[in-house]
Formats: structure tokens, sequence, C-alpha cells
């Protein structure tokens, strides 16, 4: 039996989670189910899954949490520091970060100390902090099994395989929903036009990201630290049809690409499975359904969050945690409509020219770099929204 934590039990990725574990009854135990706020579904899930312990991060909820699960064998906790330490637990074999935007990266921190296995699909923990991860993986031997589909698929691709025979690796993207829109097109979007991706079934907040291409900028770096490649050797395609999640290239020419029909599920269930591969009854791809698979550069002038990201990731120390930080708050104006779709980048931009480059920062640096990069978006915001 594998023991799983899943950290973020109630967003899109821990919902699924749930989903998949509780079909293979025989295989996976459900030990720790954790959220922050979604109090009603966080009960609700518990006494489906019944985990041995809950927790939520916000402590306002505790009592009430506590009350609703009283007739049940469940430990109840509340507070970050009490996520930190479930996910740290010597009785869980598996760590799923399902948490969205930076605020897992302490929950990631604990577990890789405790030498667990992370499935990771918060792409924002490695983005952040990916120079403190990476080293402490190497100390105390915890694992990351990437959850996203493009990383998914590389290290499919890679097994097997030797390191020094990689050239290079090209992550596919979706394009989105403004894939065919016009730069003129691009400046009035709203929030329900960036939330209709084509391809994909995902939270809100990763959708607007997918749609301005942030999310792919944010891959880019999740892969530079997942594989250990420098920012020349991770390219960026648009393949609308989302069948081919990722490619790796060889130095002999070769190419080996994973392909599947664009499920979550497909991710979640190879990294809960690594290294072997469950049976499923997934749907099947069909070549007969895809006439053509077709592939394109991106435009830069209307995806501009992608160089962003490749210049945040060459700067390296705290850069990609502004962008990140700045972004994160962006999006959430674009969707309570205090900003347009275009114009956050340009409040990344005014962010990462307005907080203090540190090259080799902290946990605690890292956390003061957010902290500020947030205030001083939300200064640039409402300055913006006043005027």
């Amino acid at each position: 039996m594998k023991r799983l934590a899943i950290l973020g039990s109630t967003g899109s990725i821990g919902t699924q989670t749930l989903d998949i574990v509780s079909r293979y009854p025989e295989i996976f135990e459900i030990e720790v189910i954790t959220a922050f706020n979604s109090l009603e579904l966080l009960i609700e899930q518990a006494r489906r899954y019944k985990p041995s312990s809950v927790v939520i991060g916000n402590e306002e909820h505790y009592q009430t949490l506590r009350d609703a699960l009283s007739d049940l064998p469940v430990k109840v906790y509340a507070g970050e520091s009490a996520i930190e330490q479930v996910a740290a637990q010597s009785n869980i074999d598996i760590v799923v970060a399902a948490m969205v935007g930076y605020t897992g990266l302490r929950h990631v921190v604990a577990a890789i100390r405790a030498g667990r296995v992370v499935a990771l699909a918060n792409k924002e923990t490695l983005v952040v902090g990916g120079e403190i991860i990476s080293k402490l993986s190497k100390e105390y031997g915890g694992r990351i099994i990437p959850v996203d589909s493009e990383h998914s698929a590389i290290l499919q691709c890679l097994v097997g395989e030797s390191f020094d025979a990689l050239e290079k690796i090209t992550l596919t993207a979706s394009g989105g929903p403004f894939r065919d829109f016009t730069p003129e097109q691009m400046r009035s979007v709203t929030p329900e036009m960036a939330l209709k991706h084509p391809n994909w079934d995902m939270g809100n907040k990763i959708t607007i990201d997918s749609a301005s291409m942030m999310n792919k900028g944010l891959e880019v770096i999740e892969a530079s630290w997942l594989f250990e490649l420098p920012p020349e050797k991770i390219e960026v395609v648009i393949h609308p049809q989302s069948i081919i999640h990722s490619l790796v290239h060889f130095r002999d020419g070769s190419i080996k690409a994973q392909l599947g029909l664009p499920d979550m599920r497909l991710p979640i269930i190879y990294a809960l499975g690594f290294p072997e591969r469950l049976e499923t009854t997934l749907p099947r791809f069909d070549f007969a359904d895809y006439e053509t698979l077709t592939f394109r550069k991106v435009d830069a002038a209307k995806f501009p969050n992608l160089s962003l990201a490749y210049a945040a990731l060459r700067e390296g120390g705290n850069r990609p945690c502004i962008m990140n930080a700045a972004n994160e708050v962006a999006v959430d104006a674009f969707l309570a409509g205090k900003t347009g779709f275009m114009q956050m980048t340009g409040i990344i931009e005014e962010v990462l020219s307005g907080v203090e480059m540190i090259s080799s920062p902290s946990l605690e640096e890292l956390e003061e770099s957010d902290r500020r990069a947030r205030a001083l978006a939300e200064i640039i915001i409402n300055k913006t929204v006043k005027q």
C-alpha cells in the first residue's frame, strides 16, 4: 500500500487525485487531506474518503471542521504549520502537492526534508524555490515526480535514457483560447473569455495563466530545475490539439514524444504509480480522430509573459519569485475586473523593476521578496484603478 497525503485536496488536481486513488483501494490509502478555505468540500471529502488526519489552513474554520467530523475517528488540525507537519509524517509515502500558487513552498520543503516522494502539481514551488528544493532533494533523498502533463511527458521520454544524450526539450502549449487572436483583439479580452480554455479543464488561476502563456513560462522555469537544464535547452511551441505533451531531442538527431488525450488524470496516475504503469479504463487516443497534428511558433507580441519568464530564469535568484508573486496579484485583479488582460504584463514588469534583486536567497528572503512584490503590485493596480 502507498499511503498518501493530498495537500490541496479541494482543488482541481486534488479532487481528481482523490477520485483516482479511490479506484485502486488495493494500492493506495489516503492518510491526510488538507485545504485552506474550502471548508464544506473538505468536510465532504473527509466523510467520503475517511483519512486519518484532516487539516484546514485557515484556523478560523478549525472548530467548525472539528465539530463536523466529531463522529469520525479522524484527527483534525488547523494552520499552515500543521500542514507542514503532516507533510513530513512518517506514515506518508507520497505527498501530492496540489495547492495553487506560492503557498505550498514550505509544505514541499517539509516533505523533502522528511525524505518523502512528492508528486508535484504546484509548479510555483519550483519557480520560487527551485534552488532550495534542488539542494534539499540531494541532501535528504526526497524525490519529486512531476504531475504537470508537460513535465510528466519529459520524464516518460527520459526513462531508460542517458542524460548525457539529451540535446534539448520542447514543451508544447495549446495556445489557449486566444491563439488565433490578433494583438488588437487581445486588448479587449474579458475574464469570461479567458476562462474558456479549448482543451483543458483547470482551476481559474491556471486557466488565466494558460491564456496569457504565463503558465508555460512557469513550466519553463520548473523544467529547468526538474531536469537541470539551462534556458537555451528548453523551447516552447504551440500545438493546438494538445495531443503531444512534450518532446525530448537527443544528440543523435532522434526525438521522443509522449502522446495522449488532454486529461490530467493520466499524469496524476503516472506520478502515483511511478515507476510502474497502472492499468486504467480512461479514454484512449485514436489517430483516426485527428487527421493532422500541427505546430507553430509562439507570437511574442501576443504572449509577452513567456519572454518575462525566460528573462527571470536567466537572471535567477529571487527574480522568478518576484515575477510569480506579481502575476498572482495581477491575475486576481484581472478576474476582479480591476485591470485588463494585456495590462497584466505591465504590472509584472513594473514590480520586477521595483523589488530588490537577491542572487541566492534563503527561504525567509524569498518570503520577504514575495511579500514586497505583492504589496507593490497592489499599489500599482490601485493607482491604475483610481486613474
